[in-house]
């Protein structure tokens, strides 16, 4: 049966993704987003565009932090589920900026949350990140690891939304999934990642900053393999885990209806593995310039992916030189 969803931060990498098998299979996608310009708000308008030609999807230039066009965006419309993506996203910048990420990520998530509770919403799935995981060390990551130590003020916001989302499950029964993603890459990518920040320079000519020596692990994850487990785990609200023990408690679920849930590609390579295909697929070799680490960055990400299988029979698994291939004709065609 076709669904009234709202996507925020729809003009974004992930949202714009999203948005596209849901209108496919016929449901219908309010779209959300403020159009900032933390980058290229014509990138952001082109993504759009792949949209706007669907007649079940209408934009709505909003923002989340917004709280009265907010309130009225819901009791307005009537959804039926909500895919938050909106956020201000990056590590680095938030060493910069960091009102932008309370502002956006907690004023605006608190929002979203207030909205799903009077709307009577079905099911909020909203985005996370594999930054939660700080400074941890064993690999691979999995949602029973302590999150508690986060290392970057982008990752306080996001472990922030999955706690303000379990408050929101206990108190007022509201079926909540967090999603970790992790080192999301592919067509139609962010300006400020490094797939293409690399792809530009190598084309240039120009040397591409290599932190920590080149000595990083990503567990790089395949866009439309995000998209597909947005949308499994969108058709399978959150739920409370029946095995449930207060005593010894579970950190991916709850006695209430809230689930988090990693998604990755589950085989982490090495960052110059990855600046070898780009190589490959541009036909051209990087200069690299070798640097230490960066403030609030983390060696190596890893996702343990069995918890999503299990619930949604599902994990990613597209080849990092089958997705940096495509990655590569998006955007010799783009630019």
């Amino acid at each position: 049966m076709a669904m009234k969803i709202l996507l925020t931060g729809v003009a974004g990498f992930i949202g714009m993704h999203v948005a596209l098998p849901l209108l496919a299979r016929g449901d219908e996608v309010v779209g959300i987003d403020n159009l900032n310009d933390y980058y290229d708000v014509n990138l952001k308008a082109a993504r759009l565009a792949q949209l706007t030609s669907h007649p079940n999807f209408r934009f709505v230039p909003m923002d989340v932090a917004d709280a009265p066009a907010m309130a009225t965006l819901f009791s307005t419309e009537s959804f039926d589920r909500v895919i938050h993506l909106a956020a201000q996203a990056g590590v680095r910048y938030s060493l910069l900026n960091p009102h932008a990420y309370i502002q956006s990520n907690l004023l605006g998530f608190a929002n979203v949350l207030e909205g799903c509770r009077h709307g009577s919403i079905e099911h909020l799935v909203y985005a996370s990140s594999s930054s939660v995981y700080g400074g941890n060390t064993k690999l691979p990551f999995s949602e029973q690891d302590n999150v508690d130590h986060p290392v970057s003020l982008y990752a306080a916001t996001k472990k922030s939304n999955e706690l303000m989302a379990h408050s929101y499950s206990h108190l007022y029964g509201l079926p909540a999934t967090g999603l970790r993603f992790f080192t999301v890459y592919g067509p139609w990518g962010r300006p400020d990642m490094a797939p293409m920040l690399f792809a530009r320079a190598i084309l240039a000519g120009k040397p591409i900053d290599v932190y920590n020596q080149g000595k990083m692990m990503r567990d790089f994850t395949y866009i439309d393999d995000i998209a597909e487990g947005v949308v499994r785990v969108l058709d399978q609200p959150a739920t409370a885990n029946p095995a449930y023990d207060a005593a010894r408690p579970d950190a991916g679920s709850s006695q209430a209806p809230w689930r988090v849930f990693n998604i990755g590609n589950n085989q982490p390579i090495q960052l110059m593995v990855f600046i070898e295909a780009l190589e490959t697929a541009l036909g051209k070799t990087a200069l690299k310039n070798f640097l230490p680490m960066q403030p609030g960055d983390v060696p190596a990400t890893y996702a343990d992916t069995s918890a999503l299988d299990a619930w949604v029979g599902f994990k990613p698994n597209t080849e990092v030189k089958d997705g940096v291939a495509r990655f590569i004709d998006w955007y010799l065609d783009y630019y």
